[in-house]
């Protein structure tokens, strides 16, 4: 579809009911920290139920133009990534990454230590998305970059730089307070310098490290490639002199744990029950702690190791919440505080102002439009549900995830428009099709 062909709005009529089994779309996380390694590592690497999504696009047309090859084969949402061993063929490519975080923060720090010459840029809000403190961490590995706007801010310019094997420092720093992405690109491309240094390379963080689940996917997924990175506790990680990766063989790609908070909200607040699968007690992802807080909360939560289960238990309460580990399935708990008793206030929650959009604003403004009040914070939101929620029409900022999360506000017995529903491609483009799916106005007979 293209975007003159898009609709401009879509109406979500009231909802009395949540039922039924979601089969989640592939993670975002795991898929383009998966391809972005399978690239880098010696050996193909068949990668099964891939996301299909925007974001996902821009990292797989990433790779395709620094020469990666990228086999489709005859079952969907499956590549065979055949490993450059962190060597790209094209050593001098302009490419465009969208609003894309994991794929602009990650091929920044692998292409400033790969030695070629190279443009990243982005739509305007990721020229708006802060970067500085990544760069300062690679130039300090001796890479060449240059801002082409505004300094802190792609987009980026990368050169050779000076990368000999035997000036490698021993340790670098990052700070780890606003974006976790700066330190996991960070170690995914460690091994680009220690493989040839043959000297183990520390990472110091910079203050405290926010969104600790989401390091701890990339370590997790650099292991399964051959590289085991050492931690003490989140201050500092460790990659091993001589670390290269090697392909596993075949990896299959997790369901996204921060869409099934949507679906487990939906069951924890419309009766339920809504069962996800493709995420269970084995993930990896920390956003499935979002069913623990809806369990706090008063919901009826249920585990397997490949699903999870909600369905309405007590009435909900509103609590408080450090969101510092879940901030993106913390934005879900946000509209399941309308449906609460009592106020719900968030915590943790400055780097929402980094994201897609300026998310403590973008939320509050948007929550007061349906009878919430809403007090923000720098980096906290209060939320106290109306007696009864009003229609509205939400703005989404051109934000993914401000669409998905205001579509429960139809569970409140009035009519939503939600502007720009298309804007959900970038991790999820079926959602409102899926939603429409569990959204019953009446039990099935």
């Amino acid at each position: 579809m293209s975007a003159k062909d898009a609709p401009t709005h879509l109406d979500l009529a009231p909802v009395a009911l949540a039922q039924g089994v979601v089969a989640l779309p592939g993670s975002k996380s795991i898929t383009n920290r998966t391809l972005l390694l399978s690239a880098l590592a010696r050996g193909a690497t068949r990668v099964t139920d891939l996301l299909d999504a925007d974001d996902v696009d821009r990292m797989r047309e990433a790779l395709v133009a620094l020469g990666v090859r990228l086999e489709a084969t005859a079952a969907p949402r499956e590549l065979i990534v055949h490993g450059t061993e962190g060597a790209f063929a094209t050593q001098s490519a302009k490419l465009f990454l969208g609003n894309a975080g994991t794929a602009f923060r990650p091929l920044t720090a692998a292409l400033a230590l790969s030695g070629g010459t190279y443009e990243l840029s982005g739509v305007a809000r990721m020229h708006e998305r802060p970067i500085g403190d990544l760069v300062d961490a690679l130039r300090a590995l001796g890479a060449d970059i240059h801002y082409l706007g505004n300094a802190g801010f792609p987009p980026l310019a990368i050169g050779p730089g000076r990368l000999s094997a035997g000036d490698a420092p021993e340790r670098v720093a990052v700070r780890g307070d606003v974006s976790s992405q700066f330190l996991s690109a960070l170690l995914m491309a460690l091994p680009l310098v220690t493989t040839r240094s043959q000297r183990a390379m520390a990472v110091d963080v910079i203050g405290e490290l926010i969104s600790k689940p989401y390091v701890a996917i990339t370590t997790n997924l650099m292991a399964r490639f051959g590289v085991h990175v050492a931690s003490e506790g989140a201050q500092r990680f460790v990659v091993p002199a001589g670390a290269h990766y090697a392909s596993p063989g075949t990896l299959r790609v997790e369901g996204d744990a921060s869409s099934a908070s949507y679906f487990l909200a939906a069951g924890a607040i419309a009766g339920g029950p809504v069962r996800v699968s493709g995420v269970g007690r084995r993930s990896i992802q920390g956003d499935v702690a979002f069913a623990d807080v809806l369990a706090r909360m008063g919901a009826d939560i249920r585990y397997g190791d490949d699903w999870i289960e909600a369905r309405a238990g007590r009435a909900l309460e509103g609590t408080t919440i450090d969101a510092l580990a879940i901030p993106d399935a913390a934005m879900t708990l946000a509209v399941v505080a309308l449906f609460a008793r009592g106020p719900t206030t968030l915590t943790g929650i400055a780097s929402w102002r980094v994201k897609e959009t300026d998310r403590i604003a973008a939320m509050a403004a948007e929550l007061a439009k349906l009878g919430a009040k809403v007090e923000a914070g720098v980096d906290s939101l209060r939320i106290q549900a109306p007696s009864r929620i009003a229609p509205a029409t939400i703005d989404t900022y051109d934000d993914h995830r401000m669409a998905m999360c205001f579509s429960l506000a139809a569970f409140g017995g009035a009519t939503i428009r939600i502007n720009d529903p298309e804007c959900v491609r970038k991790t999820f483009p079926d959602y409102f099709a899926t939603f429409a799916r569990i959204a019953r106005s009446s039990p099935p007979s």
